[in-house]
């Protein structure tokens, strides 16, 4: 595998392997969400009801995770530039087949597919820069590679929802079949041949395999539905925890007992990748939850469309990519570890800033805190993706970068789990505790329910009917007032697991100068 020289700059086809390696990334990442906005028409086409609709995101989600923590193994076997053009063609077919889907089945086939192999796309872009370049040049390869991180998920909607109200949805899938054949001649042109080693297939950890593929599939699933349905009063939950469980033992075994384990869970007990691991994880359970958050709330209190949602959701976008031209320089002269820690303080700041919201809310109000937050999630991903291969060897460096991934990945489906049950217990509790103050009794209820009933007795006389629908309407207006209250709670906790997580940020380490980050 071809390795930058530590003090030579990177050549043109270094930086067209670096270019093609983010390019794959944001094709793949982008595809998570490019879908959100567009589901109902999707589901109506394909004759899917609102739960089946679902899995078009989810189905992506799981098998992408499976693949993540298997590039590593699939790179030793297949070499990069093979597995890369192998990955990337595969996933134009899948494209293909889920923009000509006519049913749901197709549609899953599809994403499953698309999930699968652009799961190789998105570590394997911090593998090729860690190899291919210097690390004088590292810096503006990672800046590039968080920009992937941090535009796809708040783009993706954004673009989905043009391209279906403009053009059609089938075209959030066709959209890739230009680009995917653009990469594949820069894959060709700038990665050497090299030679599969299929003699390692006999060989391979299969039983870690399949013990990874079962847990972190299953274990996906779990996250993602086990609120949904009830967590363990659902036999489909208990019986994908039980996979779950005997995929852990068989990864544990594999673990102990294989020369080579298919993922080097080996590379935690390195001091710096473990910090990074900790903080991506606290980190994609805020990211992802924060952009799932957001969008409803504008959706179904603000009353936004698609379109304006976007926008808002682009503020920290837009605020990450002002603040990029900044980081090499910052980078050069700061700490690493300063540097992650303000932004999990600058993130959190945004979290608290947001705890005051109303149903009277709306984009404006998100403006600071959106800004806040984009520049948190710029100091934070590009230094912790360069501080997480600190100190990693050339021949791990694939393994790091897939666990790495992972991290922010399972810490999204934990983050999104756990924002299930909160909305669940603290919309309850908040509407039992605004309905204590709502009593016969209360002036203020009496006054309301007053209010609310004039409208209906212009339309009709009879009384009766009109306080029974301004009792309706007080309780919609509980319900709402309560699950306002909740997005608040919520971005009060994210706040505090901000604070948290800079505790992990000690065990982080800039690299040495003059010393290759991947390459010892």
């Amino acid at each position: 595998m071809q390795v930058a020289k530590p003090s030579a700059n990177a050549r043109l086809g270094d930086w067209i392997a670096v270019f093609a390696g983010v390019i794959g990334a944001f094709m793949a990442a982008l595809d998570i969400s490019i879908v959100n906005a567009s589901l109902p028409q999707i589901q109506g086409e394909i004759g899917a009801s609102g739960t089946e609709g679902t899995w078009i995101a989810n189905s992506y989600l799981v098998a992408e995770i499976v693949m993540i923590p298997l590039t590593a193994w699939l790179v030793r076997v297949f070499g990069l530039r093979l597995l890369l053009v192998g990955c990337t063609a595969l996933f134009v077919v899948f494209s293909v087949i889920c923009g000509i889907a006519d049913s749901l089945t197709t549609m899953i086939f599809g994403r499953v597919g698309q999930g699968f192999f652009g799961g190789a796309l998105i570590p394997s872009a911090m593998t090729i820069i860690a190899l291919r370049l210097p690390p004088h040049q590292q810096v503006q390869g990672f800046a590039m590679f968080a920009m992937t991180t941090l535009l796809a998920p708040v783009f993706g909607p954004l673009l989905g929802g043009w391209l279906t109200d403009n053009i059609s949805w089938h075209w959030l899938f066709f959209l890739n079949v230009p680009v995917g054949i653009m990469l594949v001649i820069m894959l060709l042109s700038a990665f050497p041949a090299e030679h599969p080693r299929l003699a390692e297939l006999p060989r391979a950890d299969w039983i870690g395999i399949i013990g990874l593929s079962l847990f972190l599939g299953a274990g996906t699933v779990v996250l993602e539905e086990g609120q949904r349905e009830g967590w363990f009063e659902s036999d489909h939950i208990v019986m994908l925890s039980l996979v779950v469980a005997v995929g852990a033992v068989l990864t544990a075994w594999s673990q102990l007992r294989h020369a080579d384990p298919v993922l080097r869970l080996r590379l935690l007990a390195e001091r710096s990748f473990a910090g990074a691991f900790v903080v991506s994880l606290i980190m994609g359970g805020a990211f992802y939850t924060v952009l799932y958050i957001i969008p409803i709330f504008l959706g179904t209190i603000a009353g936004y469309n698609a379109a304006q949602t976007g926008w808002v959701t682009m503020y920290s976008g837009a605020a990450a990519m002002v603040a990029m031209p900044l980081f090499p320089l910052l980078m050069k002269y700061v700490d690493v570890r300063l540097l992650v820690a303000a932004g999990l303080i600058l993130f959190a700041i945004s979290c608290f800033m947001d705890v005051d919201m109303t149903a009277a809310s709306g984009g404006d109000q998100f403006f600071w805190s959106q800004v806040l937050r984009g520049f948190g999630q710029m100091l934070i991903f590009l230094p912790l993706s360069q501080a997480a291969l600190a100190g990693i060897a050339a021949e791990d460096t694939a393994d790091a970068s897939g666990l790495f991934n992972i991290a922010r990945n399972l810490g999204g489906s934990i983050g999104l789990a756990g924002t299930a049950i909160l909305i669940d217990l603290r919309q309850s509790f908040h509407s039992a505790e605004i309905g204590q103050a709502v009593t016969a009794n209360s002036p203020l209820a009496a006054e309301r329910l007053s209010q609310g009933a004039a409208p209906f007795l212009v339309e009709s006389t009879d009384s009766t009917r009109a306080t029974i629908a301004s009792f309706r309407q007080l309780a919609l207006f509980i319900e709402r007032e309560a699950l306002v209250m909740t997005y608040a709670d919520a971005f009060w906790l994210f706040g505090i697991a901000m604070i948290c997580a800079v505790p992990a940020v000690l065990l982080l380490r800039k690299p040495p100068e003059g010393a290759g980050m991947a390459v010892h």
